[in-house]
């Protein structure tokens, strides 16, 4: 127990950290092979921070414990709505940018929508993986395209973005981004052997694993970006960070894994958690698109609903864990 225990920290320690080079590796080779700000931060950054769980979930394929997979893709986003923007907004209020409601919002309600259809029948093939990730890439052509068309919305996010970036060397960038992959691949596959490891000793479903345990771990990056953003005084770019990792999580950790190998799932996965996905992100909807009035914020109020409903579903898991 104490090796599974000691190889999930590890895990999830290396893939942190490997996550991050990898973002800065990625991001300098960009920016030297002539790619805009803008693409870096959409793209590359976007990735970047979903980069733990959609390399978790790929290598909990491809080990035959999918519902960590799964249960990691749906944590993950409850974890980033209820725990890292409700603790945010009770921090530091959040402003809602007008701009989300005609791009992000609607783009992260058909991701939720396309994932629920895809999970429906308990089943993912590659079919589902060509749909997920291809409305993906439709996804960002759309931010992109949008990201062109009114770049003083997004003015300050590509400063944010653009410290990633740093002065590197073609070599060096070559480097971090090949080490940060391997890394990451290695530190998936030690967590994932660790993960389903205390799954079989404490006698609990690796759905659950996944939802707690790995879902958590692998939300690191976003809290990350979530507690930065206070600290340079923009909380709104908490939000952003969020929805983007959303709907990489819908599309890319359920996705890619369905467009390698045909897998089922837990049928409490669409029954219990998936239901729990789509109640908050609905939540965030209504939270940011009410009162009417402008400007529109995520108060400490809703902060506290938010973080409330988060920390109920993980009393509920504990409670169904300890009455199994």
């Amino acid at each position: 127990m104490l090796s599974y225990l000691a190889a999930v920290v590890a895990g999830l320690a290396i893939l942190v950290w490997s996550a991050d080079k990898f973002v800065e590796g990625a991001a300098a080779m960009a920016r030297l092979l002539g790619v805009s700000i803008m693409i870096i931060g959409i793209t590359i950054v976007g990735f970047g921070t979903s980069a733990p769980e959609i390399v978790v979930s790929i290598i909990a394929v491809l080990d035959n414990t999918p519902d960590i997979a799964i249960g990691n893709a749906l944590g993950s986003n409850i974890a980033n709505i209820g725990l890292i923007l409700g603790v945010t907004a009770i921090l530091a209020p959040i402003p809602v940018a007008s701009r989300l409601f005609r791009n992000e919002y609607p783009l992260l309600l058909l991701a939720t929508a396309v994932m629920a259809w895809s999970l429906y029948d308990l089943k993912l093939d590659i079919v589902d993986g060509f749909m997920l990730f291809g409305l993906l890439i439709l996804s960002l052509v759309r931010l992109i395209q949008q990201h062109r068309s009114h770049p003083a919305e997004y003015a300050r996010e590509d400063h944010e973005k653009e410290e990633l970036v740093h002065e590197m060397k073609m070599p060096a960038a070559l480097g971090w981004l090949t080490l940060g992959l391997l890394l990451l691949v290695g530190s998936s596959k030690l967590l994932v052997w660790g993960a389903s490891g205390i799954a079989v000793a404490l006698g609990v479903s690796e759905l659950v694993i996944g939802l707690t345990v790995v879902a958590l771990g692998t939300s690191l990056p976003e809290l990350a970006a979530s507690i930065a953003s206070i600290k340079k005084g923009s909380p709104d770019l908490a939000i952003g960070n969020v929805i983007g990792s959303n709907l990489f999580n819908s599309l890319a950790v359920i996705g890619l894994p369905a467009l390698l190998t045909t897998f089922s799932i837990d049928p409490a996965a669409r029954s219990r958690d998936l239901t729990v996905v789509i109640i908050f992100t609905l939540m965030l909807l209504l939270m940011s698109r009410f009162p009417g009035a402008l400007p529109r914020n995520l108060t400490r109020l809703k902060g506290m609903l938010l973080f409330l409903g988060f920390v109920i579903y993980q009393l509920y898991l504990y409670y169904q864990v300890a009455m199994a």
